[in-house]
């Protein structure tokens, strides 16, 4: 890395663009240096088909990473919910800035809510967690498997063409990164619909041995938002422990609140026939609290019979 400029390597769709340039520009302002994006072609970019089949999470972050890795690039901004938990060797998070909202969201035609869907209706959704829950509350609903960008299946919607589609459902944060928080017809809370681990958090990668008095050791450090690191910590435990991917129908939400972090895991049976939920809080957490918290309430998950229910492989 040139002493006046780190480079920063992301995918070339428009969500990832816009992500890492917001977080690039914090980076920068926080610690002085500009920098350079560069943009790396992923698995995930070229492979068809549903990402459950496509090898999971780890097709967006493959690449990336070898590049940081490599030396190519400085930085990597990754979507949390999008990299596998295990560490990998020579590399760290070294920021998680501040949380977006990590809630999934309706796009409906018409304006229409969840509830107000007419029977029947068609909802598209690439992801087994959200198929799962939407079959729970809504086992009427036609579940559509789409893939692409957000534009795409936004376009996806009646009454657009070819307007196949009464509604999709994506992630409420890559919507208001993007501007487009006028095509949400309902924020769906948790209590409905447990978001996917991370989802939201936006992961800072970079070299185990980056130099620690560089300016960008010195922006990632200022960037870093240590509720959301906590929260994250949590619900990552949970799909660690539980040794379950992207594919696996697992929805975690904590949050840090009044200085308890609260954790909330639902666990499902892919068709949504059954839903196991659980729940607890830690006072005071660190990290290591934290990660302690979510493999206790996925422990107690597994033991209840999570692992058949959601068909885990463990």
């Amino acid at each position: 890395m040139s002493a006046d400029v780190f480079t920063v390597g992301t995918r070339g769709s428009q969500l990832a663009m816009t992500q890492t340039r917001w977080a690039a520009d914090a980076v920068t302002r926080a610690g002085g240096v500009p920098h350079e994006v560069v943009t790396v072609r992923t698995e995930g970019d070229v492979l068809t088909g549903p990402l459950s089949q496509l090898g999971g999470t780890g097709v967006f972050a493959t690449a990336l990473r070898s590049r940081v890795l490599e030396g190519d690039v400085d930085l990597a901004v990754h979507s949390l919910k999008d990299l596998p938990t295990a560490d990998v060797e020579g590399l760290v998070i070294a920021a998680l800035p501040e949380r977006e909202d990590p809630r999934d969201a309706l796009c409906a035609r018409d304006g229409l809510t969840l509830e107000e869907l007419p029977e029947g209706a068609a909802v598209g959704t690439g992801s087994p967690r959200r198929v799962a829950q939407l079959r729970a509350l809504r086992p009427d609903l036609r579940i559509v498997d789409i893939r692409g960008n957000v534009g795409t299946r936004l376009n996806r919607v009646a009454p657009a063409d070819p307007g196949d589609l009464d509604a999709v459902v994506l992630a409420a944060s890559g919507l208001i990164r993007l501007g487009l928080e006028g095509r949400i017809t309902q924020y769906l809370d948790p209590h409905l619909m447990l978001p996917a681990p991370g989802q939201g958090a936006l992961a800072l990668e970079v070299r185990a041995d980056l130099d620690p008095d560089s300016g960008l050791a010195r922006g990632l450090a200022a960037v870093d938002h240590l509720p959301t690191r906590l929260a994250v910590t949590a619900e990552r435990a949970v799909l660690a422990t539980l040794e379950a991917g992207c594919a696996a129908p697992v929805g975690t939400y904590a949050r840090l609140l009044d200085g308890v972090l609260e954790l909330e895991v639902v666990v499902a049976d892919p068709d949504g026939s059954e839903v196991m939920r659980g729940a607890a809080s830690l006072p005071d957490a660190d990290l290591e609290g934290a990660a302690a918290l979510g493999a206790h309430v996925a422990q107690e998950l597994l033991g209840n019979g999570a692992g058949r229910l959601a068909r885990l492989s463990l």
